[in-house]
């Protein structure tokens, strides 16, 4: 494991990892960017508050994602079903 200095907000964190650098900062600047964007639209909300709610943002992304997925597993599924009838026949 190895330290990745990243920023966030204008501070410094040191993120203990075996991950590339290069994905670990792309993480940093994308929670660093739905920070901005939290305190664009509500720059007088505090810390632990915007933090939750780009937790949530995230969070609904990432469910909103896996959903996306599994329906896409589901149609891959009918679908080979359908052609492995066809190879049957």
């Amino acid at each position: 494991m190895r330290s990745v200095e990243v920023q966030i907000l204008g501070q410094s964190y040191s993120i203990r990892t075996d991950e590339d650098e290069a994905y670990i900062k792309s993480l940093a600047r994308y929670i660093d960017d739905k920070l901005k964007e939290i305190y664009s639209a509500a720059p007088n909300v505090n810390q632990t508050k915007a933090t939750v709610m780009a937790a949530f943002g995230i969070a609904d992304e990432l469910f909103k994602l896996r959903m996306e997925q599994q329906d896409l597993d589901r149609l891959i599924e009918e679908k080979t079903k359908i052609l492995s009838g066809f190879l049957d026949s």
